[in-house]
């Protein structure tokens, strides 16, 4: 029998802490404490070489059961669909208007933050509703 592996979900994008710190908010994750012997991540990152400054971010799950979220720069922007994307469980359990409510609410949350709403997906009697939905880099997401 195989073992279950944990694993981490890496993003590609230009700005790897705003990305980060943009999906701690989306999902409740926290950023982790800077590296021993310094007092924040900017004062770690200034120790690096320019080339590797703001290179990468992380995002933890503060229970410690989600996967860890790494966020690395890349020189290219987004210029496809994703092929795999995130579904974030907002209106778990719920269905028909109640669902569709919570999901806009929590859509009109992450659009504050600069996410961008692409469009509403109503409930089609085999579907619940679910909305799709871009970071503020342009990656796909969907509230469901």
């Amino acid at each position: 029998m195989a073992s279950i592996k944990k694993f981490q979900v890496t993003f590609d994008c230009a700005e790897p802490e705003r990305v980060a710190r943009f999906w701690c908010e989306v999902l409740g994750y926290v950023v982790p404490p800077p590296p021993e012997g310094f007092a924040s991540w900017a004062e770690y990152d200034s120790t690096l070489p320019p080339e590797s400054q703001g290179a990468w971010f992380v995002a933890l799950d503060p229970s410690g059961e989600g996967p860890r979220l790494y966020f690395q720069r890349v020189p290219e922007g987004k210029v496809a669909k994703n092929r795999v994307h995130l579904d974030v469980r907002a209106g778990t359990g719920l269905v028909g208007a109640e669902r569709l409510a919570v999901l806009q609410a929590e859509c009109d949350r992450l659009v504050a933050l600069g996410a961008v709403c692409e469009r509403v997906l109503l409930a089609d009697g085999v579907n619940e509703s679910c909305i799709n939905m871009r970071d503020i880099e342009g990656n796909e997401f969907c509230l469901d």
